[in-house]
């Protein structure tokens, strides 16, 4: 599955075949984990293609967040950020297309945790 990114917004990318690229977080009291989106654009993504078939688009990095590894060109990185009180730190990426595909993957060490 071979895809550009066509819509980056706070929480999320999406792809040209609807697949989104986002955190997810299950909240346990007074803490909250997640991917920043914020700084990116469209233009970060221009002429970069992702192979989404296999686990090798992305490459965790310990205490920052995520690198997305296109197929050729540079990697994009995206921060992940944690604000936490003790209880939990888990963060998950997900990509779905909110109907029959989704992949999880654990990336709770890939944050920068206040």
């Amino acid at each position: 599955m071979i895809v550009k990114v066509v819509k980056v917004d706070s929480e999320s990318l999406i792809f040209d075949n609807g697949v989104m690229l986002y955190s997810d977080h299950e909240q346990d009291c007074c803490e909250s984990h997640w991917l920043c989106f914020n700084d990116l654009s469209l233009e970060d993504f221009e002429g970069l293609e992702f192979d989404l078939s296999n686990d090798n688009f992305f490459e965790r990095v310990e205490g920052y967040g995520i690198s997305l590894k296109p197929i050729f060109g540079h990697p994009v990185r995206v921060p992940g950020y944690g604000i936490n009180n003790g209880y939990s730190s888990n963060l998950e990426l997900i990509v779905s297309n909110h109907n029959d595909f989704i992949n999880t993957f654990d990336i709770s060490e890939c944050q920068d945790i206040n």
